[in-house]
């Protein structure tokens, strides 16, 4: 009898067990970062769209054009899916899009257009008339507040000087008269700041599109030092409104994992076990070092499309969203594979509209289901 109650008894305790070991489930978010690359349309618009139109350099006909956005649209479609993942990504930031209209465009686009994106963006005071925005799924993501925030800064003996806040009427008329006088400010791309609530939970982004390096990079780098500087004290300011605020920065940083403006501006760590309190992670700087590219500067590799996210993203347990894993989106079709700049991405030619000269990136985000 008792070898009876003992087998009775480890049977149910093994029933437990195994009710208990079910796989669990998650909620699973991607949040992607793509340079549409020149994403102009055919209107003579009041910015320096003169390449971009149908007698310009470029020969921009509105052929190209729509075959540019069914170009972009099959990619976003298909960004981080795999047999786990299989919707395109909930957050887009995007970069070098002309304005609002051509965002407008492309989620009406038939790959996508069942996504319902929600679009964020603001005109820039950039020279060549290229702004940064927000895609969101509306049914997944509502925004709450958005801002752009000016990165200002000059040339000479002001390279790499910032206002990282909007400026005051005080500041603003003197910035006027020295600009007046010698107009030596670097035009560039504003941040994108967007807060709101993913399936409700709260979630800030920063989309940044940082100062080229048109002139060399050793000669333009404080310029892009002085973004990440930015961005740093832009965190920091949502920190002190919430110190458990979670963070996604992302963008085309026109600068490498290991450069200053991302280790020391930002403040980007190579490990999670390096991130402090209020700290940044990089998982693109991993990436970076296996030998993974987003896109070809002179001919070499490199990573300057990255997403990086908060020590808050990183902690342990999912009881709330939290960072899994990146990834970079290089699918054969969106590569060159012939000729000089075999293994590129397949960009725009004159006799071919391709995608983009930058790979898109992307992150997912998890959350357990109870």
């Amino acid at each position: 009898m008792r070898i009876k109650n003992i087998i009775a008894i480890l049977f149910i305790l093994s029933s437990i067990f195994i009710v208990n070991a079910q796989p669990k489930k998650y909620i699973v978010h991607t949040v992607a970062f793509y340079n549409f690359e020149n994403l102009f349309d055919t209107i003579n618009n009041p910015n320096n769209d003169e390449e971009w139109l149908p007698n310009g350099l470029q020969h921009w006909t509105s052929k190209k054009y729509k075959q540019k956005l069914q170009n972009l649209s099959r990619v976003i479609m298909q960004i981080g899916t795999n047999d786990l993942q299989k919707e395109a990504p909930t957050l887009i930031g995007c970069s070098e899009i002309e304005n609002r209209g051509v965002l407008e465009d492309l989620v009406k686009q038939p790959n996508i257009i069942k996504d319902d994106y929600g679009i964020v963006h603001f005109d820039s005071p950039d020279k060549r008339g290229i702004d940064v925005g927000l895609l969101y799924k509306k049914k997944h993501f509502k925004p709450t507040s958005f801002v752009n925030i000016p990165l200002i800064i000059y040339r000479g003996k002001n390279t790499g000087a910032i206002k990282s806040e909007k400026e005051s009427e005080e500041d603003k008329a003197e910035n006027d008269k020295i600009e007046v006088a010698n107009d030596n400010r670097v035009y560039t791309r504003d941040i994108l700041l967007v807060t709101g609530f993913l399936d409700g939970e709260e979630i800030n982004i920063l989309v940044n599109h940082w100062p080229s390096r048109s002139g060399g990079e050793k000669k333009s780098s404080p310029f892009r030092e002085a973004a990440g500087r930015l961005v740093r004290k832009v965190m920091d300011s949502v920190y002190k409104i919430n110190p458990e605020a979670k963070i996604i920065c992302m963008g085309d940083l026109n600068d490498g994992t290991y450069n200053k403006s991302v280790k020391e501006g930002i403040g980007a760590k190579l490990k999670k076990a390096e991130v402090k309190r209020f700290g940044v992670y990089n998982p693109f700087e991993q990436m970076y070092k296996e030998g993974n590219s987003s896109l070809f500067y002179r001919d070499a590799g490199d990573i300057f499309d990255q997403i990086m996210v908060s020590e808050t993203l990183i902690k342990e347990g999912h009881s709330s969203f939290r960072y899994w894993k990146a990834g970079i989106y290089n699918k054969p079709f969106m590569i060159q594979t012939t000729g000089q700049y075999k293994g590129y991405p397949l960009r725009h030619q004159a006799n071919e509209e391709g995608f983009s000269d930058h790979f898109p990136v992307y992150v997912y985000l998890i959350k357990e289901v109870k």
